[in-house]
């Protein structure tokens, strides 16, 4: 079987430009994501696959990034970052939900679950792709437990 990432080459690092195996480090990374997902998501289940292995893609094979907090508004709630937990972020005409793939100590990278995210009248980020975000720019969820993201 073979995945496609939606990631563009010169985002990715060297390893990633060459067939990669997908290791026992990747699978339990994937699974634990698919699980946590079950429980949170209203999504069918070839839609968690997707968004698992999309996720795990970026988390082993996606170069460093810095944050680009400033597109999105402060949270006034404060949240732990987990990978795998679902936010939602806020810029001033709408909300977006993202999913974080890897999380540090200020800033956490996400993934972008809604169809789109508009930054600007003339930037976005399609579903998929990821961005770095101050943990104060991360707002908890403010719907049902369960969320459906398309």
């Amino acid at each position: 079987m073979e995945f496609l990432s939606p990631f563009k080459l010169k985002s990715l690092i060297p390893d990633a430009k060459i067939t990669t195996e997908f290791s026992v480090e990747h699978a339990k990374f994937y699974i634990a994501l698919v699980d946590r997902l079950q429980k949170t998501l209203s999504l069918n289940d070839a839609l968690i696959v997707q968004i698992a292995l999309n996720a795990t893609a970026a988390h082993f094979l996606l170069k460093p990034q810095m944050p680009k907090s400033w597109f999105f508004d402060v949270s006034h709630e404060c949240v732990y970052s987990d990978i795998g937990k679902i936010f939602q972020l806020r810029t001033t005409e709408h909300s977006v939900s993202a999913m974080v793939i890897e999380s540090g100590l200020q800033a956490s990278l996400v993934m972008i679950l809604s169809q789109e995210c508009r930054l600007t009248e003339t930037k976005k980020l399609a579903q998929f792709e990821t961005i770095k975000v101050m943990h104060n720019r991360l707002a908890p969820l403010t719907v049902e437990r369960k969320v459906n993201v398309a």
